[in-house]
């Protein structure tokens, strides 16, 4: 029995257990090979390192024809695919490229949304007016109606709308972000399925062709051993 074999596709020798047969490939796979090899039928066969080739080929065509285009998620899942490199670790890794303003967002937002700022105010005005009203018998630097009190409201109340505004649009473009990352995990995931299926599918071909060629051995064992019993009857 030989151990090795010679692809249709490259003309290389390979180990026969590496060996995929045309007529176990997907419909779809085969076409992507006939494309670039005519004279490949359902006759022929190709080793499982050049069948991923065409996979790969395959995907990278079947995004081009129904998304138009890769874009740049796309090319970081194939990227992930062919390396084999994962994409989760990589969601919570891009807060080093951050502008002062951001980060100033970013800390507005956690902190102006908290209760430890709303109560931190209220106390700020009861203490103001406490101080002005009995500790300075309302003759203070702020006496009664507090004018300069509502001036400093006045500010905080412009100044509060376009960094309110800020927040959320960072706040927006850190969800966006996490969109993206998103769309790009589900998407090697729906790959990475196809593929484990392909394989899986090749796998249980594989197996068993070799348990058929072992049930022939044993046959051909079996035959002998008649063989041999129906000589020494005779």
């Amino acid at each position: 029995m030989q151990n090795t074999f010679v692809s249709d596709v490259s003309h290389k020798t390979f180990s026969v257990f590496e060996q995929v047969k045309a007529s176990t490939i997907r419909p779809s796979i085969l076409a992507r090979i006939q494309k670039d090899h005519p004279q490949f039928n359902s006759q022929s066969s190709l080793s499982i390192q050049e069948l991923n080739t065409f996979r790969e080929k395959y995907i990278a065509e079947y995004m081009m024809t129904n998304l138009r285009e890769l874009t740049q998620l796309e090319k970081s899942v194939l990227n992930s695919l062919t390396d084999k490199t994962t994409l989760s670790d990589k969601v919570d890794t891009e807060e080093e490229g951050l502008t002062l303003g951001q980060r100033v967002a970013d800390v507005v937002a956690d902190f102006g949304g908290s209760w430890v700022f709303i109560l931190s105010f209220i106390g700020f005005l009861i203490i103001w007016i406490l101080f002005n009203v009995f500790w300075l018998a309302n003759k203070g630097f702020d006496p009664f109606p507090f004018i300069l009190l509502n001036l400093i409201l006045s500010c905080i109340a412009a100044l509060q709308a376009p960094v309110i505004m800020m927040s959320q649009n960072r706040q927006e473009e850190k969800d966006r972000d996490r969109a993206r990352k998103d769309y790009m995990i589900n998407l090697k995931s729906e790959l990475e399925i196809r593929s484990l299926h392909d394989k899986i599918d090749h796998l249980i071909i594989h197996q068993q062709q070799h348990l058929l060629e072992i049930q022939h051995i044993q046959i051909e064992m079996m035959n002998d051993i008649m063989e041999q019993l129906n000589q020494i009857k005779k």
